[in-house]
């Protein structure tokens, strides 16, 4: 069985912290104010949407650093599908927000970050694509 190299575990970890910088960008520009889909989250977990958005984007953080610490780390089995569930969503995430600040043609929270995302999951592509099952 393949399994993954501490390149990509540090990658991983550091894609972990980037989304919490992201998350942050997102919450000073009040992202579940501008962004409909956001919105429509926050309010599912709170009637309060910021309220809504710390607990999310506090359980996105916390669901990274567990899956950091319990799988990926440990080179779990289980890594390499845990890190291609966070490059899939985190190559949507960064290309989502460009778009949406191209279209809007002007700023939009989490557009500063975003493009650190895209190059940090690029990277991590790099670095597991070899261990995908044959």
């Amino acid at each position: 069985m393949k399994t993954i190299e501490k390149r990509a575990s540090d990658l991983f970890l550091f894609l972990v912290f980037i989304q919490a910088m992201h998350s942050i960008e997102e919450y000073t520009g009040k992202l579940w104010n501008n962004f409909p889909p956001a919105t429509f989250l926050c309010g599912l977990i709170s009637n309060d949407l910021e309220t809504g958005f710390l607990i999310l984007n506090i359980g996105i953080f916390v669901i990274g650093i567990a899956c950091w610490s319990f799988i990926v780390r440990k080179r779990s089995p289980l890594s390499i599908n845990i890190i291609w569930i966070w490059i899939i969503i985190e190559l949507i995430n960064g290309v989502g927000h460009l778009v949406w600040s191209l279209m809007q043609q002007s700023y939009t929270p989490g557009v500063i970050t975003a493009p650190f995302l895209l190059i940090n999951a690029l990277l991590l592509i790099n670095a597991t694509i070899s261990k995908l099952p044959s």
